[in-house]
């Protein structure tokens, strides 16, 4: 929509109350002073409060999202699309460099990217400031991602039209005294209906991921 759409986002983000939390997801990344006008634009003019990076041109294409008190940073880690084969799911061999007893040991180890990233990603910031994007679609990851960062939150996309388990991702990523999972349901809540009583549709889908959401929260007495 050009212009037009860049004005019905900005009246969206002005007409939503400043109590709830609001995530850009335009996926942002690129050199280090454009990074750096990416973040302006979202945290300044438009005032949102999270913005979704992708990292792969690396520290300096992410750091400036993280220089901003009280925003956050949501890195891609393991999307929920398919093509997150093509290269978050591929292996690489990766090299340590060690010191035993003062002899040089080179240690070698096989990774997926994603978790490459992820190890890499979390020392740029810290839980209070970064987040990850993890999909719900790669459920058998998340016990293992969760070793890998342990503190911080994810923003967890894929339930519903994707078909991601709330339930699985649940059991397996959270965190137990303070969850630690933003999950997002988009297409299910937005395609409910495609008839004049789509807000009522809207509202039934939105209750009930609600409604199931807080059924596995009341395990560690958190309700959403």
């Amino acid at each position: 929509m050009g212009v037009q759409g860049w004005q019905a986002l900005e009246k969206t983000v002005d007409y939503i109350p400043p109590e709830h939390f609001k995530i850009a997801d335009a996926k942002r990344g690129d050199i280090g002073n454009s990074s750096g006008q990416y973040a302006k634009a979202f945290f300044e003019t438009l005032n949102f409060d999270a913005i979704t990076i992708a990292p792969y041109m690396g520290e300096d294409s992410v750091k400036p999202f993280l220089e901003y008190e009280g925003k956050w940073a949501i890195v891609l880690g393991l999307t929920s699309n398919a093509g997150a084969k093509d290269f978050e799911l591929q292996k690489f061999v990766t090299k340590t460099d060690l010191l035993d007893e003062g002899i040089h040991i080179e240690k070698h180890d096989t990774k997926f990217l994603y978790e490459i990233v992820l190890e890499n990603v979390s020392k740029w910031g810290n839980p209070n400031n970064l987040m990850f994007v993890i999909g719900a679609t790669q459920a058998e990851e998340f016990e293992n991602i969760r070793q890998i960062t342990p503190e911080h939150f994810y923003l967890v996309p894929g339930i519903g039209a994707q078909g991601g388990s709330l339930k699985d991702i649940s059991e397996m990523a959270m965190i137990d005294d303070e969850c630690g999972l933003l999950v997002n349901v988009s297409r299910a809540i937005i395609y409910a209906s495609d008839t004049e009583n789509f807000s009522h549709s809207a509202r039934g889908a939105a209750t009930q991921y609600q409604q199931e959401m807080s059924r596995y929260l009341k395990r560690i007495g958190t309700y959403s």
